[in-house]
């Protein structure tokens, strides 16, 4: 449970120092105190304003330094040991503000020589910062409301290939995804606005096709823009997708920042697909960078309503039960009154033989489910890269084996044995 008046962290430190002594730099570093005492540092002071350690918990030894650059103390021969430590920052400090709440949880503790290695593992705020932030405006419900898909998963793909397509080149592949019965679209996001395929030309192609194909069936795809860029360019961009009839809109969170994503999301009109493309760089060493519990919590409360999580059996290094922790937390309210709840986005590698797993360990079917290969490179077609992952998701929620499902559905049957590897 959340204090009403504390911000607090939790961390996975490693150190060969005294894990309290240790645990008590962090604080120092990140509230009123510095390497050596100050006047004014009086103990009011420090009671008022400086961070406390809540909690403290020795885990293990390490063989080894995770990090280079980390001190040891005197006693060289000191173990290195690893523990999870709870810090808490009084409100007062930086009110309910995301970028100094970043500076406090995630600032120069990565630094300290203490530590050979840090990692933040999850944040709790005040109900003041759900006050402060608008949220998702669409989140799960205002998604499938727009897509008008309910009771199951939103089925989507990615513009392929990422990039060399011109406006019309990618109107027409959209024209075909449209017609293979698509929920979903979105740009890649490598696809921005290049003298190649630039942003207005791209969307004004792409949403005639859409809005032709409503025109004539009643349903309107989804189709996320990539209008990454600064804050005057994403505006326009916006407003020219709103003008044109679209639906959603795509940032990538590490380019356009927080305030950038903090801007977007109050003045958007349109769900906002976050793609979180660079979180290799923040996570993938074990000991340093962030968890994604704690970091995709900043991006809902700034606005995102849709947030990548990677999928099942992916391309990349992440284990599959990370995935599904990450999946779990976005559908996790954050706080009491406003739970600023956003969709998860599953998707690299992803194919109709991943609907059971994802089904059974999300225990949901509120997400959108992503695949290019999974639906470009079907043997018969895009048409049936799309009926496949509905018969696959069909079978996931029935309860019914894949292989056992498939006999009666030829589009599944396919795509088992294209991806069976």
């Amino acid at each position: 449970m959340a204090s009403p008046t504390r911000i607090e962290a939790d961390y996975l430190i490693e150190t060969a120092y005294d894990p309290r002594a240790a645990a008590e730099a962090m604080a120092g570093e990140q509230s009123s105190g510095t390497f050596v005492p100050v006047p004014g540092e009086t103990p009011e002071l420090k009671e008022r304003s400086a961070a406390r350690i809540e909690a403290l918990e020795i885990t293990e030894n390490a063989e080894a330094p995770s990090l280079p650059g980390a001190g040891r103390p005197k006693n060289g021969d000191a173990p290195i040991r690893r523990a999870r430590v709870t810090l808490s920052w009084p409100i007062d400090n930086i009110g309910p503000s995301l970028p100094n709440l970043t500076a406090t949880v995630a600032g120069n503790l990565f630094e300290l020589k203490q530590f050979s290695g840090l990692r933040l593992l999850d944040i709790r705020l005040p109900a003041v910062f759900a006050e402060a932030y608008g949220g998702p405006k669409f989140g799960v419900p205002g998604t499938r409301r727009l897509a008008g898909i309910e009771g199951r998963p939103i089925i989507g793909t990615i513009v392929k290939p990422s990039v060399g397509f011109g406006p019309q080149e990618t109107a027409d592949l959209v024209k075909l995804l449209c017609e293979a019965g698509i929920d979903f679209i979105k740009d890649d996001e490598l696809q921005s606005d290049g003298p190649a395929c630039p942003f207005d030309e791209r969307v004004r192609a792409v949403m005639r096709v859409i809005n032709d194909h409503a025109d004539r069936t009643g349903r309107k795809v989804m189709f996320a823009f990539n209008l990454t860029g600064e804050l005057d360019q994403m505006r326009r961009r916006h407003d020219l997708v709103l003008k044109e009839g679209g639906t959603c809109i795509m940032a990538s969170l590490n380019s356009v920042g927080l305030v950038g994503m903090v801007e977007l999301g109050r003045f958007t009109e349109l769900p906002i697909h976050a793609h979180r493309n660079g979180w290799g760089y923040l996570s993938r060493a074990p000991m340093l960078g962030w968890s994604y519990v704690a970091w995709q919590k900043i991006w809902r409360l700034a606005g995102a309503d849709h947030m990548h999580v990677n999928g099942l059996s992916n391309k990349f290094s992440e284990a599959d039960d990370s995935v599904i922790a990450s999946a779990r937390e976005c559908l996790t309210p954050m706080f009491e009154e406003k739970p600023c709840i956003a969709m998860p986005v599953f998707s690299s590698g992803q194919s109709a033989k991943q609907a059971p797993g994802t089904y059974e360990a999300l225990g949901s079917a509120d997400l959108i489910f992503a695949a290019g290969g999974g639906i470009m490179a079907h043997p018969d077609g895009p048409a049936a890269g799309v009926a496949s992952l509905r018969e696959g998701w069909e079978a996931a929620m029935a309860r019914v084996p894949l292989a056992d499902y498939a006999r009666d559905h030829r589009a599944l049957a396919r795509a088992l044995e294209t991806y069976a590897a």
